[in-house]
């Protein structure tokens, strides 16, 4: 997660919504990204997506079982159905996201019964300076800076 964390960190510079993402398999770090919508007027370039692109190609499959992905901010509906059909084995994420989160807040896809695959989720590592990143980006947006 400290990883995810300096890629946001990363983005943030970038003018990004500062969100990072890493993918490992059996320890080693298989794939990274942070946000990358504004820089390519993409809106599905969120950090997940990429990470899940990078490593599938990287590993020749599609399919990323005995993975574990650790992101900065809880996955969106896009995301975390993504990470569904990926095969993602286990999901940590930092900050929880209220507006849109879908591993937790407004729902559960990534652990939705009616669905061929469930992800082990653990939410909240980290979660205070992914937190603060988050809010003080969009604080610093609103004074329109």
């Amino acid at each position: 997660m400290q990883r995810a964390l300096e890629l946001a960190h990363t983005a943030r510079l970038a003018a990004e919504v500062p969100v990072g993402c890493v993918l490992v398999h059996e320890g080693a770090l298989l794939a990274e990204a942070h946000n990358l919508t504004r820089t390519r007027d993409d809106p599905t370039a969120h950090a997940e997506l990429l990470v899940l692109r990078r490593a599938a190609r990287r590993l020749g499959s599609a399919r990323l079982l005995g993975t574990t992905m650790y992101v900065t901010l809880e996955p969106c509906a896009m995301c975390a159905g993504a990470i569904v059909l990926a095969k993602v084995g286990r999901l940590v994420f930092a900050a929880a996201d209220p507006k849109s989160g879908m591993c937790g807040s407004l729902g559960c896809i990534v652990q939705d019964r009616r669905l061929n695959h469930r992800v082990e989720l653990t939410a909240g590592v980290l979660a205070e300076p992914a937190g603060e990143l988050l809010r003080g980006f969009f604080r610093v947006r609103r004074r329109g800076g």
